[in-house]
């Protein structure tokens, strides 16, 4: 005879309530309530990148590193887009921040910390160009949190999580991705230099500067010497021109003016390293 669980479906711990900013949830995590870090020991924790910045400057490591060492790559959608995960702990499914005295990088925690125990989805109605933020209540077996008295509104927990300043930063990047998803199927596969291309844009901030450095980025965009040297001063306003250069590519949306002569240049370019590549030997 078949237990009754074996045909129920496993009991979801998000609550199927919409709530707005100005809806009130009862939830408070301190140090002295008994599961204090639990959900720390049980990760699935994807990046935005202002989450890469913060923790790679905690860390003293350049993104590169940070990217290679403390996170893993896995695709986002069925075309391959790329998005970041923070590793756990070897052999566990712990956070590898997560130690005996708690969070090692707690004034840098990633979004997804900040907002627990409250999850996020934006939505972009048929016919509209901007979408609307919408929050729901997590409430997991372990976690005591929602039994405390605390009362506040979704608004006010965001401010005191500090969690309203990362999705400031990471607003335009969250407008693409949702931008992305919403295109519908489209003709193929994302080409690999395209993926490189969001992957370099989104995450990995330090490989941006150096390719705004570069002589191809020159040889493109229409951007003038003082207007880089800001970008090369202000890591964030990197990050946002990278969106910027990402909406432009994926979207056409012109917002970074391009040499007049920039396609010819760069034809004359591949036909001059094309004449000197190496012909094959002859049969």
């Amino acid at each position: 005879m078949s237990k009754p669980n074996d045909t129920q479906p496993a009991r979801s711990p998000l609550l199927p309530v919409r709530l707005n900013a100005d809806d009130k949830i009862q939830f408070n995590c301190h140090k002295g309530i008994a599961c204090f870090n639990a959900c720390c020991k049980n990760i699935d924790i994807t990046l935005t990148p202002y989450d890469i910045v913060r923790l790679k400057n905690r860390l003293g490591m350049t993104s590169y590193e940070f990217l290679a060492t403390r996170t893993t790559r896995f695709e986002m959608d069925a075309h391959g887009v790329p998005g970041v995960k923070l590793r756990t702990q070897n052999g566990s499914s712990a956070c590898q921040f997560l130690t005996e005295d708690g969070c090692s990088v707690y004034p840098d925690r990633p979004t997804a910390c900040r907002y627990y125990a409250l999850g996020t989805v934006s939505m972009r109605k048929v016919g509209t160009s901007s979408e609307e933020d919408f929050y729901f209540v997590v409430k997991e077996d372990h976690c005591l949190g929602h039994q405390e008295p605390k009362v506040q509104t979704v608004r006010e927990y965001r401010e005191e999580q500090g969690v309203d300043r990362y999705d400031e930063a990471n607003k335009e990047w969250r407008q693409i991705v949702l931008k992305k998803r919403s295109c519908g199927p489209t003709v193929g596969k994302p080409s690999a230099r395209s993926l490189d291309f969001f992957y370099l844009c989104s995450y990995d901030v330090d490989g941006l500067r150096e390719f705004v450095k570069s002589h191809g980025f020159y040889e493109v965009f229409d951007f003038d010497d003082a207007a880089i040297r800001e970008l090369m001063d202000d890591e964030i306003a990197l990050m946002q021109f990278g969106f910027r250069l990402l909406k432009q590519v994926l979207f056409g949306e012109m917002t970074i003016a391009l040499k007049h002569d920039a396609r010819d240049r760069r034809v004359e370019r591949r036909r001059q390293l094309a004449a000197q590549a190496p012909k094959p030997a002859s049969e």
